[in-house]
């Protein structure tokens, strides 16, 4: 049984180490060496990842550095760009032509199942067991059937698109006016995107039709994109380049008005949640917001132009010699249904959201690596204020004395040249007296809404030009106290 209390030598243990007079250095052995082992030293697997990850980051430090470099060296170059030059809108077009041209070319594998999917749904169970029959048939050059019309295709499309939508943004901003554009923004975005989408699927569409046709057809029926451009301007003249032209509209045209509208706007919201201003982030967190909105853009799209996608391969396909663009739907509605139209949509949609994220962080790290801001968030235009003031120094001039249209001031303190009572003007022939006389200091920048405005400190701020030609004519409105005074004193005439 333990005792109750503690015995002498532990007594003497306990107090003997409270005491002045002991060494304290005796207790305290030196060199002692931690039990304490680190996960590094104690688990190799851990140590090479620690390894590994210490080494990415170095490597991506110096990355950096050297894409400054390289930026640094690009910006000096070209010279400064100024946005909405003809130097703004080459290198737009210049990013938009890399981002697409290098994004569709690395998904032709996923684009060769999905056409094919299309043309014929019983052709494939999954993507997966396509690939491998593609891989075991042809090779890995047949999972990529297609890539050089992709991309000879896709990157004159990507040129016209992304430049031409900002060509035409700044276009119709202008026509609509600052605050107009900014309250209808977004009809502003859907008609820039579709003008030029509209350019931009012309120059696409003959290596769209060379691109669908080898890869629905087993073997392809030609070996290379210019090749198969001979074939079938030889059967069927430079129109069999262009018979998929109308559907490629009713596919790209929404597909690209609802990319770009979507994208300006989501990527718009983000901004709104974040803490600071845009302007406030760095280039990667700029680029990383471009990213997220175009790949949520992107399923957006995918949804809303799969049927036209479905219907541009049917009709590439088996559209026939001479068949009337309407018969031809028509024919291919009545074989495939309204869910064969839908066909292949669950990998499109990862095709195009991926694509859509990608092109957008493309050509907005572009735009950031020739000194350009990135794409959407664009802030509200800043408020005009009720009254602007500044020393216009207008002054109205004419006869001293009272002319019968009450008090009046002059100069630039309001209070001059006040109404003398009894004094006479000296214009007794009936005409004017008194005008405003409004110096080009005193006018206010033009601006949506303010084109007939002025301001000055001579009281007559904000005056509205056409009010103020209606004075001068003698067309003056009464007010509802200058229509009580007249009602009790009397109206002089």
């Amino acid at each position: 049984m333990a005792p109750l209390f503690p015995t002498t030598s532990i007594l003497h243990q306990v107090f003997i180490s409270q005491s002045p007079f002991t060494d304290s250095t005796a207790r305290c052995p030196t060199n002692t060496k931690s039990s304490y082992i680190p996960p590094s030293e104690r688990f190799s697997a851990w140590s090479a990842v620690e390894d590994a990850r210490l080494k990415a980051g170095e490597l991506s430090n110096e990355a950096q550095k050297e894409i400054s470099k390289a930026s640094a060296a690009a910006q000096a170059k070209t010279g400064h760009i100024e946005l909405y030059s003809a130097k703004y809108y080459a290198a737009c077009t210049f990013g938009g032509l890399v981002a697409c041209g290098l994004t569709h070319t690395a998904v032709t594998p996923l684009d060769l199942v999905k056409c094919r999917r299309q043309v014929d749904s019983k052709m494939y169970k999954g993507n997966f067991e396509a690939w491998g029959k593609i891989g075991r048939a042809e090779g890995v050059r047949g999972i990529f059937t297609g890539w050089a019309p992709t991309a000879f295709g896709y990157s004159a499309q990507g040129a016209f698109k992304y430049g031409g939508y900002e060509y035409f943004k700044k276009f119709y901003s202008d026509l609509a006016g600052e605050d107009a554009a900014y309250r209808y923004k977004t009809g502003l975005y859907l008609a820039a995107s579709a003008s030029a989408e509209l350019i931009a699927d012309v120059a696409l569409c003959p290596f769209e039709a060379v691109k669908v046709r080898m890869q629905t057809t087993i073997p392809p029926f030609a070996s290379s994109t210019f090749g198969g451009i001979s074939i079938i301007t030889g059967k069927e003249g430079t129109a069999g380049l262009y018979k998929g032209l109308y559907p490629l509209w009713g596919r790209q045209i929404p597909y690209t008005m609802m990319k770009f509208a979507s994208f300006e706007t989501i990527v718009e919201a983000i901004y709104g949640q974040m803490p600071k201003n845009k302007s406030d982030y760095g280039k990667g967190v700029q680029t990383g917001v471009s990213f997220a909105g175009g790949y949520l853009a992107g399923i957006l799209c995918a949804i809303v132009s799969h049927p036209a996608d479905v219907m541009v391969s049917k009709l590439n396909a088996n559209r026939q010699p001479g068949e009337a663009f309407g018969g031809a739907m028509s024919r291919i509605y009545k074989d495939i249904g309204f869910g064969g139209l839908w066909n292949g949509l669950v990998i499109r949609i990862f095709m195009i959201g991926t694509l859509t994220s990608l092109q957008w962080g493309i050509y907005d790290s572009f735009k950031v690596f020739m000194g350009l801001p990135t794409t959407g968030g664009a802030a509200p235009p800043p408020k005009q204020t009720a009254t602007l003031y500044v020393d216009g120094s207008i002054v109205r001039e004419g006869p001293v004395g009272d002319q019968g249209d009450g008090v009046y001031s002059s100069g630039r303190g309001g209070v001059g040249n006040i109404e003398s009572p009894h004094v006479k003007p000296t214009n007794i022939d009936g005409s004017k007296g008194d005008v405003d006389v409004i110096p080009e200091t005193a006018l206010r920048e033009p601006g949506a809404g303010y084109e007939n405005y002025h301001t000055g400190r001579g009281g007559a701020a904000n005056v509205h030009r056409e009010k103020q030609h209606h004075e001068e004519m003698g067309e003056h409105h009464e007010g509802l106290g200058e229509k009580l005074k007249h009602k009790i004193l009397g109206k002089k005439e």
